[in-house]
């Protein structure tokens, strides 16, 4: 991902939420995402960023952004650990089912992997059932840590997947 890239990222991003997570997570929240501020959060983030965050994204033939995945170092809390943590996984709604998501996945997988990381976690939305039908067809499984997300005031649970990245 590039400084070019972060419109049509937050695009993809805020479409994917608004697709999602509808019935998940205040409507109103939903309705307040805002490609712009979104763009410039991701434009910040780059030029800010240690390189520890692996920013991919899948473009269509003709070039045009088809997803997004970002991975890193696992987070737990503030500390980083040497664990990855996959941070994000949007497509155009009508990309659904079409592969991108999984080639996504599958890169994000293979280039930590390459970096040592010998496990990836991830946190999904606990009544996200299409996300976790993904990742557990993905190899990834609950492993029983639970945590609610806040958002607008509300707090909705999400729960931790894992895949050892390694044999």
């Amino acid at each position: 991902m590039t400084a070019a890239d972060c419109e049509g990222v937050a695009a993809i991003r805020v479409r994917g939420w608004q697709h999602a997570y509808r019935g998940l997570v205040p409507q109103s929240y939903l309705d307040g995402l805002d490609v712009a501020a979104d763009a410039e959060r991701h434009r910040a983030r780059l030029s800010a960023g240690d390189g520890s965050v692996l920013d991919l994204v899948a473009e269509t033939g003709g070039g045009e952004l088809a997803g997004w995945a970002a991975c890193g170092p696992y987070r737990d809390g503030e500390v980083r650990t040497p664990d990855a943590e996959l941070y994000a996984l949007y497509l155009p709604p009508e990309r659904i089912g079409r592969g991108v998501g999984r080639a996504l996945l599958t890169e994000a997988s293979r280039r930590c992997a390459g970096a040592g990381r010998r496990r990836m976690y991830l946190w999904v939305l606990k009544h996200n059932t299409r996300a976790r039908r993904f990742y557990e067809r993905a190899g990834f499984a609950p492993d029983g840590a639970e945590e609610p997300f806040e958002v607008a005031g509300v707090a909705v649970p999400e729960v931790r997947y894992a895949r050892d990245l390694t044999g």
